[in-house]
């Protein structure tokens, strides 16, 4: 068997050569597979909770190294393999309660937009300044992913693994797609400084080129990232307000701890009491507002008398309004709410999640899904209903931006929070769910992302942990244990500009597509050329 690689670089092209047979040759041939694997998990090494953030440059080194020169064919296994390698550990969570199946269901879909991304960078390995052609595919994939299929599924983006990394503020510019975008070009050009100077057969004058290209790709983003640096800031601009985040707890983890909403509410009105009663004391400062989780209330306060009187009975304790997050339904929806509660006037406004979870909060193919698991289809029962408009609190003269739970991993969700006023995000969040596993600190990376790219302070309210509070340049001040009840107070600063990724928006997302589809096109056509050259 013969293997002819065809190359927009004549330079690269390989001769025709006779793969052997024996044992050791094919043992060799699965150092690529194995590789793309090992480098699949070495990025999920790099995300929370560990701050190995750096690790993410050698994982796309290794994966550039293996897919260089490749047919689209092996680049599409090898991608997959890097896919399953990076998000089977990374979304073990999704299995904590309800077992292997989904988690194992999802990693190997969401591993498919990969190994597109693979096949893609394979064809366009060989261009001069593939890295930059590369590292947009990526970007590409994500936004596929994050779009599709069941409205997307944008989790283990690159750029919610660097919270904790140099190119963070990369966000205030063009949010996580330029973000995601520096790291993965950063990677790809290690890979390809280390290829050519290990590489001596290129011409003086090519050698140059690709160097300074190669080079580039390395530079750029981390002076990007630099230069990035003013974006970030924590200065109030709108004056402050003294805020209170309230974990409640649970009386039990896992999918049944909502099996006593009478005692998740019971805990949360405990909380706040008790906190108030310490504000009474002179201990703690008297807060402006009060945030509780999602699920906080999974009984309707508005159905039900006695919700109605505890929710009533811990605001007036703290004398001050809380955003309290309940399951209502209305109008035969059932919606998954945050509702405004005034001390003194009761419930005064609502937001209603807009991008609900499938399989946790609507059961897309649901005949199909209770033939494979009568159980699956009775977890949810009736679906949730989509809201449509953003929610804005005004609590206390501050505007409060609501992102509920699973919305945070959302460009948009985010995004139009600030766009329609927000000052400050509250990111009220219910992981009771998935126990101890790493999902509340992936998801906390995120909050701590979102910060940086809209400038605003970010507070997190979970029923179980772990809640926090995120200042503007992403520096976590004060957070929880994970199924402890407990409260944070503190003064957090209010700001009212925006930064170029929320004036920008979908925009660099939509640039990068382009060049993504650009370095794909100009790569197919120079193959084409080749081989009607070759035809001749």
């Amino acid at each position: 068997m013969t293997v002819t690689a065809t190359s927009v670089d004549e330079s690269d092209q390989l001769e025709p050569q006779t793969v052997p047979t024996s044992r050791a040759a094919r043992l060799v041939r699965l150092v690529p597979a194995l590789a793309a694997a090992l480098s699949g998990v070495l990025l999920y090494v790099s995300f929370p909770p560990r701050t190995l953030w750096w690790l993410s440059l050698p994982a796309f080194a290794v994966f550039g190294w293996v897919l260089r020169g490749r047919s689209w064919k092996a680049g599409l296994g090898l991608g997959y393999l890097f896919g399953l390698g990076f998000l089977l550990p990374l979304l073990v969570w999704t299995g904590v309660e309800v077992g292997p199946g989904p988690w194992l269901a999802l990693a190997a879909i969401e591993a498919v937009f990969v190994a597109l991304v693979g096949a893609g960078v394979a064809v366009v390995s060989r261009l001069p300044g593939w890295p930059v052609w590369a590292a947009a595919l990526w970007i590409a994939g994500e936004a596929a992913r994050a779009r599709a299929p069941f409205s997307g599924f944008p989790w283990g983006k690159i750029a919610f693994g660097q919270a904790d990394g140099v190119f963070l503020p990369l966000a205030a510019v063009g949010g996580t797609p330029v973000l995601g975008f520096a790291v993965v070009l950063c990677g790809f050009g290690l890979y390809e400084v280390v290829r050519l100077v290990l590489e001596r057969r290129r011409t003086r004058a090519v050698q140059r080129s690709a160097a300074a290209v190669a080079l580039l790709s390395v530079a750029v983003p981390v002076v990007g990232a630099v230069a990035a640096r003013p974006l970030v800031s924590d200065k109030a601009e709108d004056g402050t307000a003294t805020v209170a985040v309230i974990q409640g707890n649970v009386p039990r983890a896992g999918l049944d701890f909502n099996a006593q909403r009478r005692a998740v509410l019971d805990y949360h009105a405990r909380e706040t009491e008790r906190l108030a009663a310490e504000i009474k004391a002179g201990k703690v400062e008297q807060p402006d507002f009060v945030l509780w989780p999602e699920n906080s209330s999974d009984i309707d306060p508005f159905a039900n008398a006695d919700a109605r009187v505890v929710i009533d009975t811990a605001a007036k304790a703290i004398g001050a309004p809380i955003s309290v997050g309940g399951v209502v339904e209305r109008d035969g929806k059932l919606l998954n709410e945050q509702i405004l509660w005034d001390p003194d006037k009761g419930p005064v406004d609502t937001y209603d999640k807009r991008q609900i979870q499938p399989f946790g909060e609507y059961l897309p193919l649901r005949s199909l899904v209770g033939a494979i698991n009568e159980n699956w289809t009775s977890m949810v029962r009736k679906d949730f209903s989509r809201g449509s408009e953003p929610g804005v609190f005004t609590m206390d003269d501050a505007k409060v931006g609501l992102v509920t739970c699973y919305e945070a991993a959302f460009d948009w969700a985010v995004r139009s929070e600030v766009t329609d006023g927000a000052q400050m995000i509250s990111v009220p969040s219910n992981n009771a769910t998935f126990d101890r596993s790493e999902m509340t600190y992936q998801q906390l990376a995120m909050s701590r992302v979102r910060a940086v790219e809209h400038s605003r302070t970010v507070t997190v309210p979970v029923t179980s942990g772990v809640s926090a509070i995120i200042m503007p340049d992403g520096r976590i001040t004060q957070r929880t244990g994970m199924f402890v009840a407990d409260s944070l107070v503190q003064k957090v600063p209010l700001r009212s500009s925006e930064t170029p990724a929320t004036r920008l928006g979908i925009l660099p997302e939509i640039a990068l597509v382009l060049v993504a589809a650009g370095g794909l096109g100009w790569a197919i056509g120079a193959g084409l050329r080749a081989r009607r050259a070759g035809d001749m």
